[in-house]
């Protein structure tokens, strides 16, 4: 691994206007330069990741950035009034990320953000495990609360993962939730 945390030989993407010049994530000339390696937005991996590294590689280097809003959630160890000993969270390969994709987009086109990493764990997990990070810069707080809390409205609705609790009266699929639709309907 290199220093960035990119694979050794990784080549780095560079955004490039028409004149040849940098240019901001909208577009914009940018009058600062652009962070190097501008990280993946979207992985689905069974492992731990580590919050504060995530969030400093994604603000690294870019001078732009005023505001970096993050979200992580966690297994609990109670849902629904019964105990939780583990979750199991499986998702659809290729179409999960393709549909975090989409999300992390439209978050882009909505709000006055840079960028926008989300991560999410598959697997068995058990309580007080992370299961998923969302994090935004922007030049502005409001931007950055907005696009996280619009992300991960999202996800929950519109993301193909599934979850399995293991409980003292055995397995069971979480059902959706209507409070998790009526948060992205808000959007």
């Amino acid at each position: 691994m290199s220093p960035k945390g990119r694979p050794e030989g990784e080549s780095t993407p560079k955004r490039v206007s028409a004149e040849g010049s940098s240019v901001s994530p909208k577009g914009r000339p940018d009058k600062f330069r652009e962070p190097e390696g501008n990280p993946v937005t979207v992985r689905v991996q069974t492992a731990d990741f580590d919050a504060g590294a995530e969030i400093a590689r994604l603000r690294a280097g870019d001078a732009r950035v005023g505001a970096v809003a993050a979200f992580i959630g966690t297994v609990r160890d109670v849902n629904d009034d019964a105990s939780v000993a583990r979750l199991t969270l499986e998702h659809y390969p290729g179409m999960t990320e393709k549909s975090l994709e989409a999300i992390v987009g439209e978050a882009k086109q909505r709000f006055d953000v840079y960028e926008v990493l989300v991560i999410h764990r598959v697997g068995d997990l058990g309580p007080t495990d992370q299961i998923v990070l969302v994090a935004v810069t922007s030049a502005h707080r409001g931007d950055a609360f907005d696009a996280c809390r619009f992300v991960m409205d999202y996800l929950k609705t519109r993301a193909p993962f599934w979850k399995k609790e293991r409980t003292p009266e055995g397995e069971r699929w979480v059902e959706a939730r209507a409070t998790d639709d009526e948060a992205a309907a808000r959007w």
